[in-house]
């Protein structure tokens, strides 16, 4: 109660009626016993459940902390905190002179392999053209056996014989082939390897570069150059704060009257009574229940297990990240 109110009060001194709360007294001038009557009000207007919010909140963002992909030293890092970055937007980058010479190297190893290629390997077909026309020879030779055993002009040991010495040159094509053909295979593969390794330096490479991996306002910027980093060191974190969400809680017996995807009555609380409505909309409810933030209020004052609930909002450049909010359901 307005304390120039409770001195009129007080001293007798006011005839009209006095609003505390929701709840509107009347009183006679003079009459100072009325006072007992205004505490009365005034406690119960404390005391009461009644309020204009069922659920209140934080409004919080996406945040990403995005961290080092490369060990050396940070050439550059073109960033402040307040910065507004757009989503692959490259920011820094990290030292890379020792991983570009290594791709050099590997590139003219490349290049060497395929210029020795064609001597290094094998022209399998003159290889084994001695062998092929020996077993040629060696099949005629069967076929002149078995028409002279047929005649009874030959012996079955010269049949044997010839098919022996076929068979023999069979498997020694067969393994000239092998040979031959691995050795082609090794000398592919080795530059294969070398085109695999070039594209591991360009990976590294393309990690040295810090790109921001969302569009967003820069939080806190953790590093700055000339500093040498390593592999999951934070460099800066970055929000979105165009599309903020209020993470508000609600008790158990309210929880009937929330669904995702319910558009919900959002106000963000500027102080002295300034609020401003944003339209919501409930996106994640939460399957567990949790003790009430000492931050937050519930409809419920008795309520000590709550779930928290996700409520996106467009944000239009006056919502601040844990600034306080209220919303309604209904």
């Amino acid at each position: 109660m307005n304390m120039d109110i409770w001195n009129k009060l007080w001293r007798g001194g006011l005839d009209s009626p006095v609003a505390v709360g929701k709840t509107v007294y009347g009183f006679k001038r003079g009459a100072r016993d009325i006072c007992g009557v205004a505490l009365l009000g005034l406690l119960a207007a404390c005391s009461g459940t009644d309020t204009d919010f069922d659920a209140t909140g934080i409004f919080e963002s996406t945040e990403v902390i995005v961290s080092s992909e490369a060990n050396g030293k940070i050439m550059a890092l073109n960033l402040e905190e307040g910065d507004l970055l757009e989503q692959g937007q490259q920011v820094g980058y990290v030292d890379s002179v020792q991983l570009y010479l290594k791709k050099c190297q590997l590139e003219a190893q490349v290049r060497s392999i395929g210029s020795h290629a064609a001597s290094r390997r094998a022209d399998v077909a003159k290889q084994v053209a001695a062998t092929r026309e020996q077993i040629a020879k060696a099949e005629l030779e069967r076929k002149r056996s078995l028409n002279l055993l047929a005649q009874n002009a030959g012996t079955q040991k010269q049949v044997d014989d010839v098919e022996s010495q076929l068979a023999v040159l069979k498997k020694q094509l067969e393994a000239q082939l092998s040979t031959l053909n691995l050795g082609n295979q090794g000398v592919t593969e080795e530059g294969d390897a070398a085109e695999i390794q070039i594209r591991q330096i360009e990976d590294q490479l393309e990690k040295c570069r810090i790109v921001s991996p969302i569009s967003g306002t820069v939080l806190t910027k953790y590093a700055e150059r000339g500093e040498v980093t390593a592999q999951g060191k934070p460099l800066f974190k970055v929000a979105d704060m165009k599309h903020v969400f209020l993470r508000a809680y609600v008790s158990g017996d309210q929880l009937s009257t929330v669904k995702l995807g319910q558009t919900v009555k959002v106000y963000a609380d500027y102080g002295a009574e300034d609020r401003k409505e944003y339209k919501g909309k409930i996106t994640w409810i939460s399957e567990q229940t949790e003790f009430t933030p000492k931050t937050i209020q519930t409809r419920d004052e008795r309520a000590n297990l709550v779930y928290a609930v996700k409520i996106a909002v467009e944000n239009d450049g006056l919502l601040k990240l844990g600034m306080y909010g209220e919303v309604k359901f209904n």
